[in-house]
């Protein structure tokens, strides 16, 4: 069995020692920043954490998990510019950096390269492999498009809500684990099983990302805090707030979320002293909890030994803002 530090260890070095294609620059040089940046890496990670749960050669999965890896990047340059968010891992998005047609095209290309790495897996599996990827790349665009279409829509409730971010984020989490399962022939019920639990750990993950939006630190978030509130994204603390406010509470977040004239930073912190008088932070840790809880029942079921187990709980942990 690997730890997790070797398997992170592995990923990393399979993406500093690739060559892109760096002509013509302006197209492949903005996929480069991009991944030079490395983040969590968690989905590769997860990909050879899983193979490795299984019995199997974790070097058969390096490249799918690297076309993961790239897919989920494509993913963010077109989700910044939707969002018009200004950082990603604490550094300028590519189309703040660039433009919006850069970010696009180079985009468009890192969903080309992924094809390419995902498709780098034995020929045995491939057919399993692209069905996966391709059932879980086309979930993510329809949870795009409901993020999108819940801007302009008043009627969202938490359980759209949740169903939009198990599209959107869960899912390739899920589909990250269950690749891993693939390529290292685990019994088909366990591969299903790691599935779901790659679904609850990815919405206790996204929950986790809302709550660090409000309630975060830039510098350790990696992005712009309070930016959901900014823009008025119906998050899950948008939509409980909204849930279970009164009178003036009610009336003073209706003020802030659809005044303009307000300064964002009036705006981001005038809601925050509001989600915390309605204990949203707390509704919103409650949910996270519920997920994770869901997530480590499913782990158990899994027909491998207890030990084999703990670097993957040692992660999910890490990945829910949980130290133990």
């Amino acid at each position: 069995m690997y730890s997790l530090e070797s398997i992170q260890h592995r990923i990393s070095t399979a993406f500093t020692c690739t060559q892109f294609l760096n002509e013509p620059v302006k197209l492949y040089e903005p996929i480069i920043y991009t991944l030079d940046q490395g983040g969590k890496r968690i989905r590769p990670v997860l990909v050879l954490l899983a193979c490795d749960l299984f019995g199997g050669d974790i070097e058969k999965a390096v490249f799918p998990a690297m076309g993961l890896e790239i897919f989920h990047n494509f993913t963010l340059l077109h989700d910044d510019i939707m969002d018009n968010a200004p950082l990603r891992r604490g550094k300028e998005t590519v189309h703040k950096k660039w433009n919006d047609n850069t970010a696009i095209l180079s985009g468009d290309t890192m969903f080309v390269l992924a094809y390419e790495y995902v498709a780098k897996t034995d020929p045995a599996l491939l057919p399993d492999v692209l069905r996966l990827f391709n059932d879980t790349a086309r979930k993510v665009c329809e949870g795009q498009q409901y993020d999108m279409n819940f801007e302009t829509q008043t009627n969202i409730t938490i359980d759209k809500y949740m169903m939009m971010i198990q599209l959107k984020t869960a899912v390739l989490i899920a589909c990250s684990l269950k690749l891993g399962a693939i390529i290292a022939l685990a019994d088909p019920v366990d591969a299903e099983n790691i599935y779901d639990f790659g679904i609850e750990l990815g919405l206790a993950f996204q929950l986790q990302d809302d709550y660090l939006d409000a309630f975060g630190d830039t510098s350790v978030f990696g992005k712009e805090i309070g930016g959901d509130i900014i823009t008025n994204k119906k998050t899950f603390l948008f939509l409980k707030a909204f849930e279970v406010a009164h009178e003036d509470d009610l009336i003073q977040l209706t003020h802030y979320f659809y005044s303009p004239e307000i300064p964002l930073t009036e705006k981001i912190f005038g809601v925050t002293r509001i989600y915390q008088k309605l204990r949203i932070d707390e509704y919103t840790r409650q949910e996270i909890e519920l997920h994770f809880q869901q997530a480590t029942r499913i782990l158990d079921t899994l027909n491998v030994k207890e030990e084999f187990k703990e670097e993957i709980r040692g992660l999910s942990l890490g990945m829910v803002g949980r130290n133990k």
